[in-house]
């Protein structure tokens, strides 16, 4: 059964017109145009509108039939676009390229192992709080694994907004055929001078596909993991 939401076309369309019509002419306020920004402006609106679910092609149809319902939609998702453009272009992902280069996205249509989100929490262990300002790393075969996009970091700098917490998206790993299982051995790397090196080991079984934009990515969630000034880990066993 596929679900979609029609509000998610109308609001890629319309952006999409929107950029291509003020690349074309004038651009006082300096936008940016470029990838990143596009997903970060519809992200935005998509954010402040209610989703519309059909599961058929009847569902569209509906839709295109309430033409007055449809034409405020679009009129009300139109003035959304353009707040966000101007948050988003003042705001800018200090991760992302702005210089009209094309984002980094995954090969869909290709074969590849697809490989899960991974989160975790890091917490100090002595005092049991979490940890903050630190950069931890994902590492296989001694190596920094490579992200699915810039929009996800490694390393990861556990931000005071959401301490302890930490995320990780690996980029898919091409794979010759379908159905190839391979076990993914990585580890989690923390080098600070306020607490001992530290390491966890962890795998992840994976089985190669086709690579679908739509298809539901789950989640790894490794244990609790904590780490200690230096010398205490020994006095702590």
């Amino acid at each position: 059964m596929e679900i979609r939401n029609a509000n998610e076309d109308i609001v890629f369309n319309s952006v999409q017109t929107i950029f291509e019509e003020m690349q074309k002419g004038k651009n006082p306020e300096n936008f940016c145009f470029c990838d990143q920004c596009r997903l970060d402006t519809i992200c935005y609106t998509l954010n402040r509108i209610e989703p519309h679910y059909v599961v058929s092609n009847r569902g569209f149809t509906r839709i295109e039939q309430d033409s007055i319902k449809r034409q405020q939609n679009e009129a009300d998702i139109t003035s959304l676009i353009y707040n966000g453009l101007r948050l988003v272009s003042h705001n800018q992902r200090p991760t992302a390229p702005h210089d009209g280069s094309t984002a980094r996205i995954p090969d869909y249509g290709k074969t590849a192992f697809d490989l899960p989100t991974i989160i975790g929490r890091l917490f100090d262990g002595i005092s049991f709080s979490p940890i903050t300002d630190i950069d931890v790393e994902l590492r296989c075969c001694g190596e920094l694994v490579p992200m699915r996009s810039h929009n996800w970091q490694n390393p990861y700098t556990i931000n005071p907004n959401t301490p302890g917490t930490f995320t990780f998206w690996p980029a898919p790993v091409p794979a010759e055929t379908q159905d190839i299982n391979r076990v993914f051995n990585y580890s989690i790397k923390v080098e600070s001078p306020r607490y001992e090196q530290f390491n966890h080991f962890f795998s992840i079984p994976s089985v190669s596909k086709i690579l679908n934009a739509n298809s539901y990515n789950r989640t790894y969630r490794l244990p609790d993991l904590y780490i200690f000034p230096p010398g205490e880990a020994e006095q702590n066993g």
